[in-house]
């Protein structure tokens, strides 16, 4: 396999062990991946630690969180330098923020990507930018803002699915509020 291969399937087994609750195999399949050649792809070095930092967080290790979720930052924030008008890097910097308790940057920063790719210009990439802004806001514990934004991404074409809602462990947060339930329940029922 390619370099790009190598990541790309590594970087997809973290993924489907973070969806499975597996954070320590997760976290395993992270850190296995050289920062040297993760730098060599866009947006990869970013990506690696904050699956890293949500691995820990998961597993209660706040200090090797908080240690992760910086280097995710300092990689995002070089990254956002050489393409400042990339929504994706912001929504991915807003998540970071949040993690690390900057509530207002991460608000401002989850702004900033509604504003540099909405909805209204982009049917395709307007709805991942909303998703991703739906994390902050999960994150962040504003449960209200989460399920408004929920509804609407399910109530018009997007990637969010009822399914994908009751197995990201990104809304577990949300588990126990009976909006969220009832968004399921709402949307579950026309499937």
């Amino acid at each position: 396999m390619s370099d790009e291969q190598k990541l790309k399937t590594a970087s997809e087994r973290a993924d489907v062990f973070l969806l499975e609750r597996k954070y320590k195999e997760g976290l395993q399949e992270s850190e296995s991946l050289p920062d040297d050649l993760v730098a060599g792809f866009p947006g990869a070095l970013g990506g690696k630690y904050y699956l890293i930092g949500f691995a820990r967080k998961a597993l209660h290790d706040e200090p090797g969180a908080h240690a992760a979720f910086l280097r995710a930052k300092s990689a995002v924030e070089e990254q956002l330098k050489r393409n400042p008008d990339a929504a994706d890097v912001h929504v991915q910097l807003a998540k970071v923020l949040a993690y690390l308790n900057e509530k207002d940057s991460a608000l401002a920063e989850a702004q900033r990507a509604t504003e540099l790719q909405p909805e209204s210009k982009d049917a395709f990439g307007g709805p991942e930018i909303a998703t991703g802004v739906a994390e902050v806001h999960a994150i962040l514990g504003d449960n209200a803002r989460v399920i408004e934004i929920l509804d609407g991404l399910l109530a018009r074409p997007s990637a969010v699915t009822v399914q994908g809602l009751k197995v990201n462990p990104i809304w577990d947060p949300l588990r126990t509020d009976p909006r969220f339930q009832a968004l399921i329940d709402k949307y579950g029922a026309k499937i």
